[in-house]
């Protein structure tokens, strides 16, 4: 069984203002293999230090962004983190194969309900299709996009609710450090919470 580095890159401005994504936090699992990063934490003043953020990325096999989905896309640090990390020649070009073969996906909180996100619904478009701009960035990167992680309804969630979705995410992220990963069979899947839980009924 192998085992994969999981770096999650965490980027929320008021996390002291979101229940959703505090259980989240909370619930990923002490581990070797698990590397929680939080950029505003890290970065208040924006200053992002590239090179370290590089070294991070080649120390793991797996890179989650970790976000509310602000305006249909991510908050300003991660795309700043976006812009300025992922450097021609590092992560893509010629000779960019820094990130080459490493896994990225998406956790998204939001507070518009599943059925909102939808060609008939009033955000008119699914999740993935919201997200093809970081799709398209992974892509050119060289990196495996799987399907996304999403917390929907945020603000109608109950303590419960809350609960059991953070739990999810934790068993998701042990899940994903210790087995290998069928990326067309879990791209099958619209979210990866539906994936997951398939695994984990299957598995008993």
């Amino acid at each position: 069984m192998s085992e994969h580095n999981i770096l999650i890159l965490f980027a929320h401005p008021l996390l002291e203002k979101s229940y959703a994504n505090q259980a989240l936090v909370k619930h990923i699992p002490s581990s070797k293999n698990i590397t929680f990063h939080d950029l505003y934490e890290e970065y208040p003043e924006f200053d992002i230090d590239v090179n370290r953020e590089k070294k991070l990325l080649e120390q793991h096999d797996i890179i989650i962004w970790h976000h509310p989905l602000y305006w249909y896309s991510c908050p300003p640090l991660l795309k700043q983190w976006i812009d300025m990390v992922l450097e021609h020649g590092w992560a893509y070009g010629k000779n960019g194969n820094a990130l080459a073969g490493k896994t990225v996906f998406q956790v998204i909180t939001t507070g518009g309900a599943q059925e909102n996100y939808c060609a008939t619904g009033k955000d008119r478009y699914t999740i993935p299709e919201l997200l093809q701009p970081f799709i398209q960035s992974a892509k050119v990167c060289k990196m495996n996009y799987l399907s996304p992680f999403v917390v929907h309804g945020t603000h109608q969630m109950k303590g419960n609710d809350i609960e059991e979705i953070a739990k999810l995410y934790a068993q998701l992220l042990t899940h994903l450090s210790k087995n290998e990963l069928n990326v067309e069979e879990i791209n099958t899947f619209h979210y990866l919470n539906q994936w997951i839980t398939k695994q984990l009924t299957s598995h008993g």
